[in-house]
């Protein structure tokens, strides 16, 4: 029999501390009924000896020492999964908000997700297709990998992440070992997209995109709100990731989760941290900030055995576009690599606004060349990085010096800088391009530059995808 303590000593923002209870246990739900009769849940956040700190997942007015009782349920939060999610919209707490049915549960999984064995965990290395060129093929997403954007204020971080649900493929290759002309045939591929904090303007945008493109059907949406409480935007990444668990390892399919906006969710934990009075870390997070972000990038992954895979886009924004602050520091330490994301390309109107330069795939050699691209993607890649990263020293030198001091070599590298960025790195919203796009726009943008300055293609490679073509 539960029992029912009418204990609160104390209210402290969203936490409230019970005295004298025995054998509860941490995360465990508690309903809290006020002395109106209203009954609010929340969950154990600390428990010691005879006290028990209890987050609460609703407003905390209303509650007080006289009056409030609290009953501690014995488990923990959980999330009823089903195929059925599919092509539904949830609140951070898992509760429909689409006007649909409630959800008829195939099982229910503890949100906090089960530790995998890291002997388990399988090695990624497929490619993952964005359409978009700059991830594509300069920054390959490979499959089971976690690929942060790191963004700023006022940047379209949320219309790449649309445009990414969107157009995300898992394609498979023809019987040569590469990708076919039109792209691939798709696999069985599902998206979890998880915005914590968004404003109603920003909920309202991705609700819409997601169903006026047809993504819906093949996506879980859950839209936490700035004005929803702050342990439910904790929750929310966890819900969307025990969705994204039961797809992958129990129905065998490839998702992809999309996590926006990480900055949210760690303001959520520093005002938690903040209520409890811990002693704070840099710059007012708690000191386990690593620790937590970490429990949710290493829910991505391969399992041994297992068909499906979870491949995770977190979105942050960087506090005045401040690469070293707390956030993007402690995700850069976890995730493999970073998309990063320019102002100044960003004023010029170039969108999506990737910053190829400081950004990083650091599994994209895993993902790319003959059995999952094509045979020249390695060269390709290597060769309008080298290209582009001489073009900008050369815009850089053209300022000081001016361009008619430039020689002939520089003044090419100049104009495929200015060229790669006006074509390449700046695409439509609903463009799409396939791998075997990218890369011939890539060799058509190499045409600018001298063949004396392509070291780093195979020679076999230009006769085969550049001269050629260019004969016929």
């Amino acid at each position: 029999m539960q029992k029912e303590y009418k204990t609160i000593k104390s209210i402290a923002g969203p936490l409230v501390m019970i005295e004298g209870v025995e054998g509860i246990k941490y995360e465990e739900l508690v309903e809290i009924t006020t002395a109106s009769g209203e009954v609010r849940l929340g969950k154990v956040l600390e428990a010691r000896e005879g006290v028990a700190v209890v987050q609460m997942f609703e407003s905390t007015q209303g509650v007080g020492a006289h009056g409030s009782k609290a009953r501690f349920l014995g488990k923990t939060l959980q999330l009823g999964v089903s195929l059925d999610m599919l092509g539904r919209i949830f609140d951070g707490r898992g509760r429909p908000i689409d006007d649909g049915a409630e959800i008829i549960p195939d099982k229910k999984l503890d949100i906090n997700g089960n530790p995998l064995n890291p002997y388990a965990r399988d090695y990624p290395n497929d490619f993952y297709q964005t359409g978009i060129s700059t991830i594509d093929c300069m920054n390959t997403l490979v499959r089971g990998q976690k690929l942060p954007i790191f963004s700023g204020a006022g940047l379209p971080h949320a219309r790449l992440a649309a445009q990414i649900a969107r157009q995300a493929k898992v394609i498979s290759v023809d019987n040569e070992g590469n990708m076919a002309e039109g792209g691939g045939k798709e696999e069985n591929f599902a998206v979890v997209f998880a915005a914590m904090g968004v404003t109603f303007e920003e909920a309202e945008y991705f609700t819409n995109e997601f169903k006026k493109t047809g993504a819906i059907e093949r996506s879980v949406l859950y839209i936490n709100t700035a004005d929803d409480p702050v342990v439910e935007r904790i929750a929310t990444p966890r819900m969307a990731l025990t969705t994204a668990e039961y797809l992958a390892f129990e129905k065998d399919m490839h998702v992809l989760v999309i996590l926006t906006d990480l900055t949210n969710y760690c303001e959520a934990l520093r005002e938690v941290s903040a209520a409890r009075k811990e002693v704070p870390g840099r710059r007012g997070y708690p000191g386990y900030l690593y620790t937590d972000l970490a429990t949710l990038y290493e829910r991505a992954g391969r399992v041994k055995g297992k068909k499906g895979s979870i491949t995770q886009i977190p979105i942050l924004t960087m506090p005045e576009d401040d690469i070293t602050h707390p956030i993007p520091d402690l995700t850069g330490y976890i995730t493999e690599g970073q998309i990063v994301l320019a102002r100044d390309l960003h004023k010029q109107g170039i969108y999506p606004n990737i910053n190829v330069l400081p950004s990083l795939s650091r599994l994209k050699d895993k993902g790319i060349g003959v059995g999952k691209t094509r045979e020249d993607h390695s060269g390709v890649m290597n060769q309008l990085f080298a290209a582009y990263a001489r073009g900008k020293e050369v815009r850089e030198l053209a300022v000081i010096l001016g361009e008619a001091a430039l020689s002939d070599t520089d003044l090419k590298f100049l104009k495929f800088a200015n060229e790669f960025e006006k074509t390449y790195v700046k695409q439509e919203e609903y463009e799409d391009r396939n791998i075997i796009k990218s890369l011939t726009m890539g060799w058509e943008l190499l045409k600018i530059l001298p063949e004396t300055e392509l070291k780093r293609v195979k020679a076999e490679h230009i006769e085969k995808y550049m001269t050629a073509k260019q004969a016929k």
